[in-house]
Order: structure tokens, then sequence, then C-alpha cells
């Protein structure tokens, strides 16, 4: 797993290298509310991460500064033991969502992200929730969905609103503007503290270095079929210095 993550990083550097918490675009988008972690778990102890379309600015910034607040996000939280074995539930709120959103990425782009998250990043993904989602935006959802293994698919959730969400999310963990106690500003502040504080360690992943045959990587990516994604796949062609 680790050669796999690693061959990803040298790979896709635009998405993985200088995660710089302090750079001005990726500071902005992360002080905006696009992606962070709420500080409770849900009911099943996983760590959630809660995502808003509309606090990102597709006018403003590249997908290249969004994968680094998700790749950002990833790192600061893959290293605790509980979310290694409870793993993560995803709320992401498109409301909001345009057709500027849509454009960031190409279909190659998709394609290469769904191989990330399923077969080379350590996270167990368990759940995974839409709300508000535009009807325009569904033909992207399906075709994103079929590039996913039937494991993940089944653990996806498209809700119309935020009342049907609080079937399946207690409400008291949502930031105050959906229902929650605590204000998303809060929330926000002290992910950025925790971020400031790893800052030197974040940047330091780009010491690490492995030689990479793309063409093995690719072809290697098959359907992972226990819980833990990415683990099915041979590494065999990799040179490893």
């Amino acid at each position: 797993m680790l050669e796999r993550y690693l061959a990803i990083r040298q790979m896709y550097p635009e998405w993985f290298r200088n995660l710089d918490v302090e750079d001005k675009a990726i500071s902005e988008i992360i002080d905006s509310g696009y992606l962070f972690p709420l500080p409770e778990r849900d009911d099943l102890g996983r760590r959630v991460v809660f995502s808003i379309a509309q606090k990102f600015d597709p006018y403003k910034y590249s997908s290249d500064h969004m994968a680094k607040v998700h790749s950002i996000a990833v790192e600061s939280l893959m290293d605790d033991e509980e979310n290694q074995i409870r793993g993560y539930t995803y709320i992401n709120d498109e409301s909001g969502l345009s057709m500027g959103h849509l454009s960031l990425w190409s279909l190659t782009d998709m394609r290469n992200m769904s191989r990330c998250v399923q077969y080379s990043t350590p996270m167990r993904h368990k759940s995974t929730h839409f709300i508000n989602v535009p009807s325009f935006a569904s033909k992207m959802f399906e075709f994103f969905s079929s590039l996913l293994n039937d494991k993940l698919k089944k653990r996806i959730t498209v809700h119309k609103d935020v009342e049907d969400l609080k079937k399946h999310i207690d409400i008291r963990i949502l930031p105050k503007e959906y229902g929650g106690t605590v204000p998303m500003a809060d929330m926000i502040r002290e992910y950025k503290r925790k971020l400031s504080g790893m800052r030197e360690s974040l940047l330091a992943l780009d010491d690490m270095e492995i030689e990479v045959d793309s063409k093995a990587y690719k072809s290697s990516t098959r359907p992972a079929d226990d819980d833990t994604l990415g683990i099915a796949g041979s590494f065999r062609k990799l040179e490893v210095d």
C-alpha cells in the first residue's frame, strides 16, 4: 500500500506535492469552508469530512487547487489509528454546484482520480452522502459512479435535502448552519490551527520518492476485494530505489 500511495504521488504531483497550508490560494479555499472535517465522529465512530461545493470558486481557483485541498485533508487525518480502523463518512452539499465546477475536471482527470481514491489511498471510505444535487449534474454523477467498484457504489446515498440526510446522520455533529450546535467558522478555525501545526510534516512528504512504471501501475489497479481499498493488484513491476 505504501508503494502504491508513493506511486500516485509521483504520477500526479500537481495533486499531491507542495501541500502548503500557507499558500495563498489553498489558505483561502480552506478558510472559505469548502472542505473540513467535523470535530465529532458519527454514530459508528467514523471521522466525517464535510464539503460545500458553492464555497469553491471555479473561476478563481483550478482543479489542482481543489485536489491539493483534498490531499491536505487526507494527510491530516489518515495517521490517526481510529480513523484507519473505523473509516470515513463524507457529506457533500452540492447546492451552488455550477457548470464551472464540472468543467474543472476532464473525463481523464475523473478516471485518474477515481483510480487514486479506490486503489491507492490507504483510507476506508465507508459512507458517502450527497445533498442538494442539481438536476443538470446527474449525468456527471452517473459517469463518476460508473468508475467505482460495486462496494463503493453501494456506499453512496443521494438525499434531496438536509432533512432527508438527518435520517442517516446525527444532526448534532453537523455545523450549526445545518442544524448542529458548533458554528462552521469555529470548526474551520480549529481545522486550520491543526494544519498550521502540521505544515512542516506536510511539506516534508515531498522528500519521498519512488521510480514508477506508470503502465504497470495502471494495469495493476484491479477492483479491490476487501474493506481496505487499494491493496489488490500487483506492484512487482515497480522499480523501488
